[in-house]
């Protein structure tokens, strides 16, 4: 399954960003949806995740809402506040397993090709 991360963009640091992942198949509650990002010369880190409930990294808690629309198999991720540490290439994932495992990318099957967020200072 091929999912599909967009939304991206170009903001200035405080600005709104909403990202979109279209999940066929996937966005229903029988799978762990996941939004990772990558910083240049960075590691994929985790930043939040919906399956049974929502998760969020430390670094975004408070300021991104994940949620999900099953009717229109899109997960979405509301990001507040952007900071510039959090310009990165966000990419979404889906998993079929719940609880702590979302926060690790080794246990997410199908992946989305990403979307650039760039956040000025």
């Amino acid at each position: 399954v091929q999912l599909q991360a967009s939304g991206g963009g170009l903001v200035q640091a405080g600005a709104s960003l909403r990202l979109e992942c279209a999940a066929p198949e996937r966005a229903s509650k029988a799978y762990t949806i996941g939004w990772f990002r990558q910083a240049p010369g960075k590691e994929r880190e985790f930043v939040a995740a919906i399956g049974r409930r929502a998760y969020y990294s430390d670094s975004v808690k408070g300021r991104f809402v994940v949620s999900r629309d099953s009717a229109k198999d899109t997960v979405s991720v509301q990001m507040n506040s952007l900071k510039p540490e959090d310009t990165a290439v966000y990419y979404c994932a889906s998993s079929p397993y719940y609880g702590a495992t979302v926060f690790s990318p080794i246990k997410y099957h199908d992946w989305g090709q990403g979307t650039l967020v760039t956040v000025s200072s």
